[in-house]
């Protein structure tokens, strides 16, 4: 009889999709079979919550059928007990294009650390027979020459995607830890005849953490070393989420240490190492030779842009569509196309897998899931460096726009906000843009135009700019706007704009009409609880800049248009020419064809920081 395996109420309620108060109280009411209460909290049998929901899951009793796993790194589990995607065929490509060294950059949760705990099951020398993993998979059926590779190497395999911290002490504390567990998973060197004196002290200084910040970054070459020379060898090295400590050090304050550690401890594994049999790494950006590989000038980057390799990371339409199938849930193709579709690496159209996998897992639930992986700081800084460009550009994205690009894939973290072709060129890598048309390549640079892939990341848009500008406003002016709004006065809605622009925004100087425009859309979105707010939609004979509708038809709807100019003498006019179009464009049709009889409008011109308003 299987032992029964509990989860957590707080698990159960994100599996359910409940909150967990709501699962508190069906373990109350007897409604999850099995649950028992321990103390204050309840143990409930994970197959009780998946017979509840109607999830497919692990001993849910549907015979034959895997689980989708959700966060499962481990290649040897995945196969053994979950749905696997087989992505086995990147073994073959590295084995054939003999690389010395490649670094895959991926946006996050794309599968990076999976593929890289299969090329360590797949090529590292052990005393269980791991064959048994792959002899169902494509790789196996591509022959002699891969299979004999099968089991043949010693690996070296670190993640530092721990590593964050708040400070360069505590930041390399952590990743001593990472090295040292690494240098302990590899006991047989610890009783090796192999090693000579030196070698061996340094294992035991490496045991008793007694090496210094200089010792520590000849790790990866000396552990190397030893392997090859206890299992006459060479040595593969796989490197996961190499630049987390990086872009932690970016955003704590101590990127030039972490830059300076990092380029001597890789350098000293991956660059003229001769224990090396090959290297692959992972990130989501590619550090600029200048910063990082300065000292290692052999790495192969494999970006978004490539084709090459382009189906090993995220989830093909295929393959998506042969999960639906397995799951019965062919019908629900064209939600997962419209929330987690949309990426393109190379000309490949890829799925978001972490998404996905949560989709089914979740049964079937559309909702963001990749979002709630990270907090979005790289978003929150962009959104503190906002010139009119850029802000222009978002919420030109936002209402389903595109904007055209130069490329630089080069980034470094301490220049991602330094201009429009930075930060759009970070945000296509991160996972937050997708490219429309292919890459343009011209003697001035390279050019391409984005847009947002699918309905999971407009949200973070949504969420994080207009978050970021609501919270950029002061509770006395937020309030009044809204309290002008409501009482239909112009003019206090003019006194509360000009205040807000004087006091609130760094620069207005030379500020386009689109900026101006994402500036009232994010204050409008605070009064979502009573209106319906649309922007730049067809209504009438044109397209309305932004409209607040009433959920309560008592109230009055609201059309404003904006125009926006470099003389501050014409405001006026400008007001009445935009409130003109209001009325000459006919926007108030698709309200009043709703059955709302009061709508009030606004003409509003914009000049630096004065504002104009003109009532009709």
């Amino acid at each position: 009889m299987s032992e029964i395996k509990y989860i957590s109420t707080k698990e159960a309620a994100t599996v359910m999709g409940l909150s967990t108060r709501r699962v508190v109280g069906l373990c109350n009411n007897g409604k999850l079979e099995g649950a028992v209460r321990e103390g204050r909290s309840w143990k409930i049998p994970e197959k009780a919550v998946y017979a509840y929901s109607g999830i497919i899951g692990p001993n849910s009793g549907n015979a034959g059928i895997l689980a989708c796993s959700v966060g499962n790194t481990s290649y040897m589990e995945m196969v053994k007990n979950s749905y696997y995607v087989d992505k086995t065929l990147l073994i073959r490509d590295l084995i054939d294009d003999q690389i010395p060294v490649m670094l895959f950059t991926r946006p996050r949760r794309f599968g990076k650390t999976l593929a890289l705990d299969m090329l360590k099951t797949f090529f590292e020398k052990t005393k269980e027979d791991t064959s048994q993993y792959f002899k169902d998979k494509q790789i196996w059926l591509c022959g002699e020459k891969y299979q004999k590779l099968q089991g043949a190497f010693p690996v070296i395999t670190l993640t530092f995607k721990d590593a964050k911290f708040s400070d360069w002490d505590s930041t390399l504390t952590a990743i001593k830890s990472v090295i040292r567990d690494e240098f302990m998973r590899h006991e047989e060197l610890f009783t090796s005849e192999y090693l000579n004196l030196v070698e061996q002290d340094y294992l035991k200084r490496m045991q008793s953490d007694d090496l210094d910040e200089v010792a520590c970054t000849r790790a990866l070459l000396n552990l190397s070393r030893m392997l090859e020379k206890h299992h006459h060898s060479k040595v593969v090295i796989l490197i996961d989420e190499y630049d987390t400590p990086i872009q932690q050090g970016h955003s704590k304050g101590f990127y030039d240490q972490v830059i300076t550690f990092m380029r001597n401890f890789m350098s000293g594994g991956l660059k003229d190492n001769y224990s090396l049999a090959f290297g692959v790494l992972t990130g989501i950006l590619r550090v600029s030779k200048e910063n990082l590989f300065s000292g290692l000038n052999n790495p192969i980057v494999n970006s978004v842009l490539d084709e090459k390799y382009s189906n090993y990371f995220g989830f093909t339409t295929d393959e998506v569509t042969a999960m639906a199938s397995y799951y019965g849930k062919e019908e629900k193709l064209d939600e997962l196309r419209e929330w987690y579709n949309g990426y393109r690496f190379g000309k490949t159209e890829i799925y978001n897998p972490w998404s996905v996998a949560n989709y089914f897992y979740s049964n079937c639930q559309a909702k963001p899931y990749w979002t709630n992986t990270s907090d979005n700081d790289i978003i929150r800084e962009i959104l503190a460096s906002l010139t009119p460009e850029i802000a222009e550009n978002l919420f030109s994205l936002m209402q389903g726009g595109t904007v055209q690009a130069s490329l630089n894939m080069d980034v470094i973290y301490p220049r991602i906000t330094d201009g429009t072709d930075t930060i759009f060129s970070f945000l296509l890598i991160a996972g937050y843009l997708r490219p429309v048309g292919d890459v343009v390549e011209t003697e001035f640079g390279t050019f391409i135009e984005l847009e947002l892939p699918n309905k999971e990341i407009r949200r973070v848009y949504n969420t994080e700019i207009l978050s970021w500008l609501r919270g950029n406003v002061d509770g006395n002016i937020m309030s009044g706007l809204e309290k002008a709004l409501y009482l239909n006065d112009g003019k206090k809605l003019q006194d509360f704009l000009r205040k807000y622009m004087i006091t609130c925004i760094s620069s207005f100087d030379g500020a386009a009409e689109g900026f101006y425009h994402g500036m009232m859309l994010g204050l409008a979105a605070g009064m979502s609880s009573r209106y319906y707010i649309r922007s730049n939609r067809e209504s009438g004979d044109g397209r309305f800049d932004l409209t607040l509708e009433p959920k309560n038809q008592s109230m009055p709807g609201i059309i404003m248009e904006f125009k926006a100019i470099k003389d501050q003498d014409t405001l006026i006019t400008a007001a009445e020419k935009a409130l003109n179009q209001i009325n000459d464009k006919k926007y108030d049709t698709e309200m009043r064809d709703r059955g709302i009889q009061e709508i009030v409008k606004y003409g509003i011109a914009f000049a630096g920081k004065n504002v104009e308003i003109v009532k009709g």
